[in-house]
This record gives structure tokens, sequence and C-alpha cells, in this order.
């Protein structure tokens, strides 16, 4: 299992993006906040013909004729972008759908990295981002670099990618320990092999240089913008780039830019434990409750760690081909801690596999992996691991390292520390060495950017949202006390009038606004 930095977006699983987090830069270090100013953002001659180019919108294929799409040219790489070779970025849109004026484009991206921002776009934000703002913003995506339609990054095939994600990822003995390994290296040979050409220029600064890019060839002299989990990284980026062409930035469920890989590894695993917690608390109070504890963490936590125990000695039925194992049964717990609408099924596929049935546990690990009935994955981890392989130096180098950390790991979640230890290990195996650091994004000179967090969120915990509002020089704080994994156009009418009035007035709510 590689839930190293995994994180996902607001909805249903069938609308959620995955994500491993990172920083980098085409050919030197991440930018600082220094080389966070005006001098990015004149646009070099080399790079004129990308950014004055014409889009050739038509009616997107199959049963997304009501969308428009198109592709856009952007330079493999921005460092030498006068050597011919291009990258095809498919981008998507669909026009306004009311009367009033008109306020530009309106840009999504669900997280990841490997989520398809088109995707998302299609199934879910031009139909469900609530009517007023889908009135006067033309609904906008692109997938970025090395991702879904825009030349992805691939890696295992789907048989090789089942048995990538049954390997056992809470190694008992040096023999596990050597197969885990072997493992994350054939996975990393797997994607030099397939796409060599890509994996040195997918970093998060590249593709927030390919979003100036679309944002030109929209036409729209500022970018608005509404990124959630990964999808607030990118957006920081992006304003640490080109800070006076911001334009309304909702950035939901943040990253906090600054944090090493392995800080950033072990604060997820507390992410993941209080919410695992709020979900013990929750199933107290349901008589299908498997857990038996009362609602108490630290005895829900004990009972979880020893069903996973009980799974990796003996894993268990599915009805299918596959078995449930430890790793498997892992993610398909951390799958439904997204989102507080998935408990009642986390309950019921607690309580199947209990009594032997590991078949509604292994169809939550699936739609995190979003593999689906048919066995094909989309190309969700391939472009995770490129990304963020890219973005920061390895969590950890050698398995001694990570048996030196595992005590704070099992401490930040006595269930869950341990797998989310060993996965921090799979970037020492990457074929191309980081390009970013840990870093600031302070963003002078921008509009104001909002930044939202959700409490009890579990993939990206609500320290990293104040210490990214506290970084942007203009950033402004909106609190979401409540569960789940991001916080807009997710129930609260608090949280989502306020990004309302800011995406269509421009007007971000008081300091420090707080929301449930």
């Amino acid at each position: 299992m590689d839930t190293s930095r995994l994180l996902r977006v607001s909805g249903t699983l069938a609308a959620t993006a995955a994500l491993l987090v990172s920083a980098a830069v085409p050919g030197g270090a991440a930018p600082s906040s220094a080389a966070s100013g005006r001098a990015h953002e004149e646009v070099p001659i080399a790079l004129r013909p990308y950014y004055e180019q014409k889009l050739s919108w038509h009616a997107c294929p199959g049963k997304r004729r009501d969308f428009e799409c198109a592709t856009l040219r952007a330079p493999l790489d921005y460092a030498a972008p006068s050597t011919g070779s291009d990258l095809k970025l498919a981008v998507s849109r669909k026009k306004a759908t009311g009367s009033g004026r008109h306020l530009g484009s309106l840009m999504v991206n669900p997280g990841g990295p490997g989520g398809s921002a088109i995707g998302f776009l299609q199934g879910y934000a031009a139909s469900s981002y609530p009517a007023p703002v889908r009135a006067r913003y033309d609904m906008v995506a692109m997938d970025p670099r090395g991702v879904a339609a825009s030349e992805p990054v691939t890696c295992l095939s789907d048989a090789d990618m089942d048995a990538f994600t049954q390997v056992d990822a809470t190694p008992d003995d040096a023999a596990e320990v050597r197969e885990l390994t072997a493992a994350y290296r054939a996975f990393a040979e797997a994607c030099a092999e397939h796409s060599g050409r890509l994996l040195r220029h997918v970093s998060t600064v590249e593709a927030a240089r390919d979003m100036d890019v679309f944002r030109a060839a929209l036409g729209d002299d500022k970018l608005h913008y509404v990124g959630a989990s990964y999808g607030t990284f990118l957006g920081a980026t992006y304003a640490g780039l080109f800070p006076s062409r911001v334009g309304r930035l909702v950035l939901d469920g943040a990253l906090d830019p600054s944090l090493s890989a392995e800080q950033v590894n072990r604060e997820q695993t507390a992410g993941f434990q209080t919410a695992f917690a709020s979900f013990a608390e929750d199933c107290a109070q349901h008589d299908d409750c498997p857990l038996e504890a009362g609602g108490r963490a630290e005895v829900a936590s004990t009972r979880l760690k020893m069903f996973f125990d009980e799974v990796d000695r003996r894993p268990l039925r599915t009805g299918t081909s596959r078995q449930l194992t430890e790793s498997l049964a892992t993610t398909g717990v951390i799958s439904a801690m997204y989102d507080e609408t998935t408990w009642p099924i986390l309950r019921k596929a607690l309580r199947s596999a209990q009594r032997g049935d590991g078949a509604l546990l292994l169809r939550l690990s699936d739609a995190y992996y979003e593999r689906n009935e048919h066995g094909v994955y989309a190309n969700l981890m391939p472009a995770n691991s490129a990304v963020n392989c890219l973005d920061l130096p390895p969590a950890f180098q050698s398995p001694g390292a990570v048996r030196r950390s595992l005590a704070d790991f099992e401490k930040a979640s006595p269930a869950l520390g341990t797998s989310f230890a060993w996965a921090s290990l799979s970037c020492a195996y990457w074929p191309v060495p980081a390009v970013g650091t840990p870093h600031r994004i302070t963003a002078p000179g921008a509009a104001p950017i909002l930044v939202v967090g959700t409490t009890r969120d579990p993939a990206t915990p609500y320290p990293w949202a104040r210490a990214l509002a506290s970084q942007l020089t203009s950033g402004r704080l909106l609190t979401y006390d409540g569960d789940g994994h991001t916080a807009y156009n997710r129930g609260s009418s608090c949280v989502d009038s306020a990004i309302n009035d800011y995406l269509l007035t421009a007007t971000p709510p008081p300091a420090s606004r707080k929301c449930s």
C-alpha cells in the first residue's frame, strides 16, 4: 500500500481524488518568499507563442457534449522552451449559465496530485457547485501534466497494480521488509521505463506555470480558482509565482508548503487518527457499530489494530479471486475517513469483515485507488508518486530510518501509524531526484486569498490551513468546525455563503471567521 501523503477532495468517493504532497521548481530549488515576487511575471519571448495561442474549442466526445474541450500546448521544460518538445494538455469548459455580468473563468482542481480536474469539472463541479457561481463564471479545468488526459504518467500494468497494492505495508521481519522495498523499486523502475520523458517535468511549479498559460489562452487577466487538497498547494504555488495575476483564489483543505515530507506524513497520520476518533464516537451511537468501544478512541484504535493483525495472518475472502489483505483493509478504512457520509458504509464493512467477508472493505480500497469493476486503474497512483517524489526529498532514505521513526508514527496513530511510516519510504527509490524543498509562500502583492480549513480534516490537518493563511501576505482564514476532508459545498451554509460571496463580489469573510 502506498498511502504516503495521499489526500482527497470533498464529495462522495466517486467524486474524490487522492494526493501525495510536495513542492518543486524546474531546474532549481523551490520558490522561497524571495522568489515569489513580480520578477516571475514577465512573459519571456520564448514563451510568448504558448501564451498567445488560440484554443480550438469543440464539443467534448461521448456523453459530455454539453461541455467544450480543447488542447493546450505547453513546453515540456520551461527552462528550455525553444527545444520544440511540447506537452499536449487537455482542457475543458462549460459556459456560464446565467445572464448576469460575466466574471470570467473559474478554474477548478480536485487535488491529487493525480486527480483529473476535467473529470471533476464534468462529473461534479459544473453541475453541483452553487448555481449563482455557475451562472456568472465559465467553469473550466485542465488535467495537469502527467494526469489523466494530459499525457499521463504510466507505470505498472493493472495486474501488477493489483499485486502492488496487496504487498504487506507493515513488515514484521527482514523478509517482508525486502519484499516491500522490492515493490517500491519495481514501481519506480516501471515508471522510468514507460514515462521517462515526463518524470523530470511534472513538478507542481511546472503545473502552476501551465495554469498561467491556460489563463492567458482563455483571455482572462486574472486567475479565479477553487482548489481542494493538493489543489491548494497548486493554487498557492501559482500565487507565489504570479501574485499580480491572482484574482479570487479559494484554497480548501490547505497544505503547508513549509513542511518536510517526514513532517507532512507524520502530521497527516495524526490527522487520520483525529478523524478515526470522531468516527469511533459516532459509531458508538449506532447498534451496528463493530468496534464495541463505547466511543473511546483509544479502545477503538486497539480493536482496529487487532483486526488488522488478524487480517495480516489470515486474509479474508471477497467473493472474487482477490483476497482482502491487511494493506487493502487499511486502505479501505483510510478511504472512509475522507467523508463522514461514508461512515455507515465503513461500519457495515467492518462488521462484515468480522464475519469473514472482506468484499465491502475491498470496494472502499478500490475506490481509493480508482480501480474500476473491470480491474482497470486510473493513473492516479503513478501521477501521485511522480509529482510528490519530484516535489520534496524523500521522508526516509532507508528501512532503518523508518524503524527509528516508528514510535513517533505509532504515537500519532496506534492503528494506522505503522502503515504511514513504511509508506513514507516509497520515494527513496524514485529514479529522478527531487527538485523542490520545503518553503514558505508569501505572494506579496496578491489580492486577498481565501484559505479554508476543517478542524477534523484527516488528510490536510487544520493547522496546515492556519499556517498557509499566515504565510500568504493576503491570506484570509475561514474555519469549518466539522469532520471530513475540505469544506466547500459539503453542507455548511455558513461556509458556502462565505465562499460564494467571495467568488461573486471579491469580498472575503471577516478575519478568522468560524463556521459549523
